[in-house]
């Protein structure tokens, strides 16, 4: 488990926490931050792909406004910290910060060359737009915020992506879900699981919505997923 930097299509390195599995080549996994930045729990998630087999590797997606943010959510002034980063992300840059990481990891000895993405909140609607955007082999999102907004490039998904909703997500609307379900319904490529009763971050270890159920069977069908897709 380390730190490595990557260049940046503009110009520019950023930082990115890489975990590696016990046996390799694995397929890749670049690992999407919340809005917290690449944490204790973020690493913590990259080490258990690893444990699954995968070479996961997170970005600093914050770095061109601070780099080496490592927030938590546990008080109110680090959340207000987390959503002035938010509001000052330019996430198409985002994406490509992301594509970059895709193509490193695709370009290391260990990896198959089979690489896809996996993000949460923050970076669940990052993978949405990884699946829309880039050419990674497969996506995964768990309560991608803003999806709604996102469906008029659903039609460009062409490579298998998952979703994970909370039906009753703090940070968006019954109406919103809806129109996310609604609008991948017709895409092949596409499932959208709901998980009734369940909140934002539901899946966040120590989080105040964490369930431990949801959580497992949630993660239990991303790791059938990429073992499927990126095989």
């Amino acid at each position: 488990m380390s730190d490595v930097m990557i260049d940046a299509a503009d110009g520019g390195r950023f930082s990115a926490y890489v975990a590696k599995p016990t046996v390799a080549p694995a397929g890749g996994l670049v690992v999407i931050q919340e809005i917290f930045g690449v944490n204790a729990v973020m690493r913590e998630m990259c080490d258990w792909y690893a444990s699954q087999g995968f070479l996961a590797v997170c970005p600093d997606l914050f770095w061109r406004q601070q780099p080496g943010v490592q927030l938590t959510d546990k008080t109110q002034e680090e959340w207000n910290q987390a959503f002035a980063l938010l509001n000052g992300m330019d996430q198409d840059k985002a994406v490509d910060d992301l594509k970059a990481a895709l193509a490193w990891v695709r370009g290391q000895d260990g990896c198959t060359g089979k690489a896809g993405s996996v993000g949460y909140c923050l970076g669940g609607r990052l993978a949405f737009m990884m699946a829309t955007r880039s050419d990674a082999d497969a996506n995964v999102g768990y309560y991608g915020v803003g999806l709604e907004g996102l469906l008029g490039e659903a039609g460009k998904i062409a490579k298998p992506l998952l979703l994970h909703i909370a039906e009753n997500d703090k940070f968006s609307s019954p109406d919103k879900r809806d129109a996310v379900v609604a609008g991948v319904k017709g895409n092949e490529w596409v499932t959208a699981k709901v998980y009734p009763g369940m909140d934002h971050a539901f899946a966040r270890p120590g989080g105040e919505h964490y369930d431990r159920d949801a959580a497992d069977e949630a993660n239990r069908l991303t790791v059938e997923f990429f073992r499927t897709h990126l095989a």
